[in-house]
């Protein structure tokens, strides 16, 4: 792995480390999931408007821009998707209770 790539995981982990932060402070994984995919649409659209001089240039390519970004998120999230599917039992401890309901 190259140190470029090791800096985009090391990112990636930082905001995963935060998001883990609040789950310990008592915030329900399901809020934390929402507060992230916020700040990230947040931040998305602040990089989005960065790149433009204009308010009607960012508007005219609205829609592929958002298109762009969904395509990428949903490569990302389908490969992450199916790590944990391949992982399951390394990736997640399920208590004895649920895994007797099954």
């Amino acid at each position: 792995m190259s140190e470029r790539d090791n800096a985009f995981f090391n990112r990636a982990d930082a905001f995963i480390a935060l998001a883990n932060e609040q789950m310990e402070k008592g915030v329900a994984a399901g809020e934390v999931s929402t507060s992230f995919m916020y700040s990230l649409a947040r931040y998305t659209a602040w990089f989005s408007a960065s790149g433009w001089t204009k308010s009607q240039h960012m508007a005219d390519s609205r829609d592929e821009t958002i298109e762009f970004f969904v395509k990428e998120y949903r490569q990302m999230l389908e490969m992450n998707m199916d790590d944990y599917i391949q992982n399951f039992d390394q990736y997640i401890q399920v208590s004895t209770e649920l895994k007797q309901k099954d």
